[in-house]
């Protein structure tokens, strides 16, 4: 179990690190429904990424058993690309970052932020860690790698829920801290929101071509 952990610990993190959902976070936060709203992003950010997770490993856990020593062509295939994939999304993100003195491109949809009210939050967060490709891609390597790590099913749960927690903590951080000392988290989430609006294309460029690196690194091994 332990290395199924240390291997789904970059995946876990490329859906923390990932900037927008923080900014969304953050953006509900300064809004005028800010507890209502970002409790329910924070509801469904969790629920999404235990959804993606849970729902691949049970497809990957349909791979044929083999022997743990043994080669794995077909996880591997399935990590390297997935892994090239990532590394496609790496180049985008790179290429859209803004040009010096720019200002940096942000979805369209969070000038809608300030009306949200908190189901739509909660839908909005579903489909950031759910569906958004970039966090889909890390979930699916995830479930390969549970799936087809040769867990119990007690151990497959702990592994999925050391994978949420992580994946989720940096969401679940600011919105529990706003709500336990709202006052004096307006300025601090001000100025990281400032930072990552600016710098949201670089790190999640660097972010994928780390962990798409990484992933691909796996299949290789898996043969």
């Amino acid at each position: 179990m332990g290395s199924v952990i240390g291997d789904i610990l970059p995946l876990a993190l490329g859906i923390a690190i990932s900037p927008v959902p923080i900014i969304a976070a953050i953006l509900m936060l300064l809004s005028p429904k800010a507890k209502g709203t970002s409790v329910g992003f924070l509801i469904g950010w969790v629920l999404g990424i235990v959804v993606a997770v849970v729902a691949f490993t049970l497809l990957s856990s349909v791979i044929p058993e083999q022997d743990q020593d043994a080669s794995k062509p077909i996880a591997g295939t399935i990590k390297i690309l997935l892994g090239a994939g990532l590394l496609l999304l790496a180049v985008r993100q790179w290429r859209s970052r803004p040009e010096p003195g720019e200002d940096a491109a942000l979805p369209k949809w969070m000038a809608a932020i300030d009306t949200m009210t908190a189901g739509r939050g909660f839908v909005l967060g579903f489909l950031l860690s759910a569906v958004n490709p970039k966090n889909l891609l890390m979930a699916i390597g995830a479930g390969v790698i549970i799936g087809t790590g040769g867990l119990t099913v007690g151990e497959a749960a702990v592994v999925i829920l050391v994978f949420v927690l992580i994946a989720a903590c940096t969401v679940a951080i600011p919105v529990i801290a706003y709500l336990l000392a709202s006052k004096r988290m307006a300025a601090p989430l001000e100025a990281l929101r400032g930072w990552l609006v600016h710098n949201n294309a670089t790190v999640m460029a660097l972010l994928l071509l780390v962990i798409g690196v990484v992933v691909i690194g796996k299949g290789i091994g898996s043969f």
